[in-house]
């Protein structure tokens, strides 16, 4: 097992998520329902599921665009997507 990549893609992971959408939710859905365990089994469910159909796609998709291309290409949407925001069209 590659350590390094195991903790680089944490740190990523973990840093991207912290005060985001996602946490928002699971922090109103607990207020909510009063069901912190629930609430937890439930996000940390659909966490790895989109985790695993990023793996997925990003693993099939490596087979037909090169990797340094595909970077390029996530962190021009990622762009688009904020550009959109800031103009409130997203």
């Amino acid at each position: 097992m590659d350590w390094k990549v195991f903790w680089v893609t944490f740190g990523t992971v973990f840093l991207a998520e912290i005060g985001d959408k996602t946490q928002l939710a699971a922090l109103t859905m607990t207020a909510e329902t009063r069901a912190p365990v629930m609430v937890f089994t439930a996000a940390c469910a659909a966490l790895c599921l989109a985790t695993f159909l990023g793996v997925a796609f990003g693993s099939a998709l490596t087979h037909w665009i090169p990797p340094t291309l595909l970077k390029k290409l996530a962190g021009g949407a990622f762009i688009l997507i904020g550009v959109l925001m800031l103009l409130g069209k997203y």
